[in-house]
């Protein structure tokens, strides 16, 4: 039985900056369409094209879910699940193998998750624990 991987992931246009959630099977794949501008819509017109946070899964139903209850979060619950992984909001894409994107995106300070402080796997928003 062939084995399967699925991945919701957020890209941002910087530091701080526009954000997309989406789902895909091919993430390197998606990760390029975003950088050269060929997934058409959203993040070509907001120059949204730096991989910031993913996670995988192995059923599409479940990541399916998990991209449409992060898209109903509101912009500091996905900062917070950025950063409780990416503090820096560097771009993982470098790490995966991609050429890094010219330009960096600033580290500054910003919402930051206290000691226990954890991101629930279910879709529900950061908790302290």
């Amino acid at each position: 039985m062939r084995e399967f991987n699925f991945f919701v992931y957020l890209m941002a246009s910087r530091w701080n900056g526009t954000l997309y959630c989406g789902v895909t099977n091919d993430l390197l794949r998606r990760v390029v369409e975003h950088r050269e501008g060929t997934a058409e819509g959203f993040t070509c017109r907001y120059g949204v094209s730096r991989l910031v946070w993913f996670e995988q899964h192995s059923d599409i139903n479940e990541a399916i879910l998990r991209e449409k209850r992060i898209k109903k979060w509101n912009r500091e619950w996905k900062v917070s699940l950025i950063e409780a992984g990416n503090r820096d909001w560097r771009d993982l894409a470098v790490d995966l193998g991609l050429e890094p994107l010219p330009g960096v995106i600033p580290a500054k300070a910003g919402i930051q998750l206290g000691h226990g402080a954890a991101v629930q796997k279910n879709g529900s928003p950061p908790t302290r624990g």
